[in-house]
């Protein structure tokens, strides 16, 4: 039986630090087309859904290659509403219409860094991995994290001390979430397991290709970036 994927690319109507953001115009072209473009050249989708509560961003969503709109309900779209519900939302009006899904991958709006091969190496490593439930993009942190300071009202205080007199080299290397995509089975969204477990896999990330876009100065320097490393 052939298994079934979907993309869910949530894009909230309402930012509030970067008015319009994910359909603001990001180096020629709304934000949210590069998840879409990406989600298309990657061929792993039977159906790339958009879930938003905005006309505007499902107009354009769709103008780009988005397959499917599901509208949210007032309760999935204020501020407090976490991705997981999102993402259940979705499939289950999406298996109304296609039946079982198999896998499902949570793709941000506000990741123009994002590439086809990225989104195949997440599924198959998924598939590969039968017995885990998530593949999602994680990258390096720049600095150790070991290293880390506090502001305390004397002044500075490192985190642990310990840490201050030993070679970065060997300190162990962190990762963080570069919060792009998360793979993830059908039963893994449903139940809510949570993503960053022993049960998931990490697709590892130059830190290049990695830019949070919350305030203006991210988005300036995403932009640099991408004219940098993707677009010359």
């Amino acid at each position: 039986m052939t298994k079934k994927s979907i993309a869910v690319i949530p894009a909230r109507g309402g930012s509030k630090r970067i008015k319009n953001k994910n359909i603001r115009e990001f180096a020629g072209k709304p934000l949210i087309t590069y998840s879409i473009a990406a989600a298309l050249k990657s061929e792993s989708f039977d159906e790339i859904v958009v879930s938003t509560d905005s006309q505007d961003i499902a107009e354009i969503a769709l103008a780009y290659g988005a397959s499917n709109i599901i509208m949210r309900p007032e309760e999935l779209a204020n501020d407090h509403v976490g991705t997981t519900p999102v993402v259940i939302h979705s499939i289950k009006q999406m298996e109304r219409d296609l039946g079982e899904l198999d896998y499902v991958c949570c793709i941000y709006a506000t990741a123009p860094f994002l590439s086809e091969e990225l989104l195949r190496k997440g599924l198959e490593a998924l598939k590969a991995n039968p017995q885990k439930k998530y593949a999602f993009s994680v990258t390096t942190f720049d600095f150790p994290i070991q290293r880390a300071l506090r502001m305390e009202k004397n002044g500075v205080e490192p985190l642990d001390r310990s840490m201050m007199i030993k070679r970065s080299q060997d300190l162990e290397e962190c990762y963080h979430d570069a919060g792009q995509f998360y793979w993830g089975t059908k039963k893994a969204w449903i139940e809510g397991a949570g993503v960053f477990c022993p049960h998931s896999l990490p697709v590892i990330l130059p830190r290049y290709l990695v830019q949070d876009i919350d305030t203006e100065e991210d988005w300036v320097r995403a932009e640099l970036m991408y004219k940098a490393y993707v677009a010359s």
